[in-house]
């Protein structure tokens, strides 16, 4: 643990005035940073707390409301969607960058750098990060191309992971995110609303959340907690994080743990946090400090996927933590999976797999966000952009992007004991009803096998299910 200590020295008779300038922009910076942070606190509140302009899947919903299954067709215009050209000034003839990403693919596949460098040249002069949806895309798996082809793909990442973006610019960018699409805000409204109706009457409530990040998800469940008839439980969070690179591994789950405290306390929700920053298959239950009269719920959204498999290591680190979450006995585990293909050994069918699935992403936040938005740039470079870059030029234990689909999870999760839940009628009935009034047409909200399913165009890209020991 580094602990800060007070350091100066005391300095007898006449201060120098130099010492005076460097008090002064001290107290400026001190300043500056509580400015900050007031402002992001103001952000998480507008952004993530049920009010009266933010609380469309917990406002009432008509008695008769029809909603049918599969796609919900909304009523939401489309927001400023221009069709884009490659290059500018005169017409130029269509490119089918598709075809080229994939013959580039093909060409770096068996090393044919004369091909592939070519292929990539002309990738590079129809392609670009602010053009249309394709051209974004290929921006981007041209990135992935060229870091392979120079045997970069790593240092290159690594690179790219270690960039820290501000609280308050994330936070920005989920907020154009959950306006452009559901699929965050409908997983953190139904595994909130799984995990209030599961413990109405528990006093002590424990949530282990594999994958916290930011805490996105807990500030309203605090807030729906507190309106409890009989009061709050006892909350305790555990957020659990992959290490940072660098000097400080748990900065951000820590940070996230502060920011949390002051959610309860202005909830007045009785709150304790731990933080752990570890390699999630090297957790133990010791670890987690399990209590014999608490509800236990084990939440983990979408971070599975970052795991390594059975094609890196004979003990499979995915298999550990879900026999170690098994151990937990919890009460309730919900569980969201990207459900992607793009995790074959061979990199060709592992490069086309993934881009039909990122075509899917980029097509939809070009229908549904403005093509200039610094945040939706910021979500495609800092998001999907790097692991686009990860799962094309990187191989091995490098190669953390590894998606499998629902189907192949349920698999894992039967084999490690776990029982599945059915899903609740109204949460889904009520979850269907919002994205109908709320966003555009095209995106998918269905059920299969008990995983609630979300999509666009027909790709399934998230799925969600709850489990109990």
């Amino acid at each position: 643990m580094v602990r800060e200590g007070l350091v100066g020295a005391a300095h007898k008779g006449q201060k120098n005035p130099r010492d005076e300038d460097m008090e002064m922009e001290g107290r400026k910076s001190k300043q500056s940073a509580l400015c900050d942070e007031e402002t992001v606190r103001e952000m998480f509140d507008k952004v993530l707390l049920c009010t009266d302009k933010n609380c469309e899947f917990h406002s009432p919903m008509p008695a008769d409301a029809q909603i049918s299954g599969g796609y919900v067709k909304g009523s939401r215009n489309k927001r400023g969607r221009r069709k884009g050209r490659s290059g500018s000034g005169a017409e130029e003839e269509p490119v089918d960058l598709t075809t080229l990403l994939i013959h580039c693919a093909q060409a770096a596949a068996i090393d044919d750098h004369r091909n592939s460098s070519e292929l990539l040249k002309q990738i590079r002069k129809h392609s670009s990060a602010t053009g249309d949806a394709g051209q974004r895309l290929a921006h981007y798996f041209a990135d992935g191309l060229e870091a392979r082809l120079a045997g970069s793909g790593s240092s290159i990442y690594r690179s790219l992971a270690a960039k820290r973006t501000s609280t308050g610019d994330i936070l920005k960018a989920f907020s154009l995110y959950v306006k452009a699409c559901p699929f965050r805000i409908l997983s953190h409204y139904v595994a909130n609303t799984t995990i209030l109706n599961a413990t109405k009457s528990a006093t002590r409530l424990h949530i282990i959340d594999y994958g916290i990040m930011y805490g996105f998800q807990w500030p309203v469940l605090m807030q729906r907690l507190s309106k409890r008839p009989g009061g709050p439980p006892y909350l305790r969070i555990t957020g659990i994080d992959f290490p940072l690179s660098g000097f400080r591994p748990a900065e951000r789950v820590e940070a996230t743990g502060r920011r949390l405290h002051e959610y309860a306390r202005m909830f007045n929700v009785p709150f304790e946090y731990q933080a752990i920053a570890a390699k999630w298959d090297t957790i133990q239950v010791k670890d987690l400090n399990m209590k014999s009269d608490e509800f236990v719920v084990v939440n983990c959204l979408y971070r599975m996927r970052n795991m390594m498999d059975e094609t890196v290591t004979d003990d499979s680190p995915r298999t550990r933590v879900l026999n170690t979450i098994r151990k937990l006995n919890p009460h309730l585990f919900v569980h969201g999976i990207v459900n992607g293909t793009y995790n074959a050994p061979f990199f060709v069918t592992r490069f086309k797999e993934a881009m039909f699935f990122f075509s899917s992403i980029f097509d939809m936040l070009e229908a549904n966000a403005l093509r200039m938005d610094e945040h939706r740039l910021l979500i495609e470079r800092e998001f999907f952009g790097r692991e686009a870059v990860n799962v094309i030029a990187c191989e091995g234990t490098e190669r953390i992007e590894r998606p499998e689909t629902y189907k192949q999870w349920q698999m894992r999760n039967l084999r490690a004991g776990f029982r599945q839940l059915a899903l609740d009628r109204e949460i889904m009935k009520r979850a269907r009803y919002k994205v109908s009034k709320s966003y555009q047409g095209d995106f998918l909200v269905d059920e299969d096998n008990k995983w609630m399913l979300q999509g666009w165009k027909g790709r399934i890209i998230y799925a969600l299910s709850a489990w109990t020991s």
